[in-house]
């Protein structure tokens, strides 16, 4: 179809004569090879066209000072073609790898959960009171509203109470990076306590 589109638009060229250009019409064949089909055919339509043109002006006669000039005016109507059949082809694809991007960037965005607004939780055992009331464990509440595990470990300040309960003696204090301003600040806080 797009070829025979460019083969009418040569007829066309040629019964009109060499006066009227049609140059700028070569494009449409060009876009919709290059929009529609893949790239290799949309340069193939681009060299039909520039064929077809050139075609279409020797047959209508036209006179030129050398004949360079006829290869001149094809090769520069061939560059503008192919430029035209490279530029659609490139749109569509980058228009096509942007459609499975947002494709690919909405189906994980839902799958992402979140909590918002205000969470009422007990100042003593740190369980948060659900949308039924029910007072629920940190864990198991978060867990159901988010996709993310628990493991369990004990801090310092936490291990070292436990262990005063039960009249052991406190563990030592493990030793600190110097490179985590996080842990620095804890055992700042830890120092400043006990003195």
């Amino acid at each position: 179809m797009v070829a025979g589109m460019t083969v009418l638009l040569g007829v066309i060229d040629w019964v009109t004569g060499y006066e009227l250009q049609f140059f700028v019409f070569y494009f449409i064949p060009i876009a919709i090879a290059g929009w529609t089909c893949r790239s290799l055919r949309a340069y193939l339509i681009a060299i039909l066209s520039a064929t077809v043109w050139l075609m279409a002006d020797l047959f209508s006669y036209h006179p030129y000072a050398h004949p360079i000039y006829a290869v001149w005016n094809t090769l520069i109507r061939l560059v503008a073609f192919w430029v035209l059949a490279l530029a659609v082809s490139r749109i569509r694809f980058l228009l096509a790898k942007e459609r499975d991007l947002t494709r690919d960037l909405q189906k994980t965005l839902s799958e992402v959960k979140t909590l918002t607004g205000l969470l009422p939780i007990c100042a003593s055992c740190k369980r948060i009171r659900n949308d039924q009331g029910y007072w629920q464990q940190l864990e198991s509440y978060l867990s159901m509203h988010m996709e993310a595990r628990f493991t369990h470990g004990i801090c310092q300040e936490c291990a070292d109470k436990l262990l005063q309960e039960s009249g052991l003696p406190p563990m030592p204090a493990e030793p600190v990076s110097r490179g985590d301003p996080a842990a620095q600040a804890d055992t700042h806080r830890n120092v400043s306590r006990e003195t």
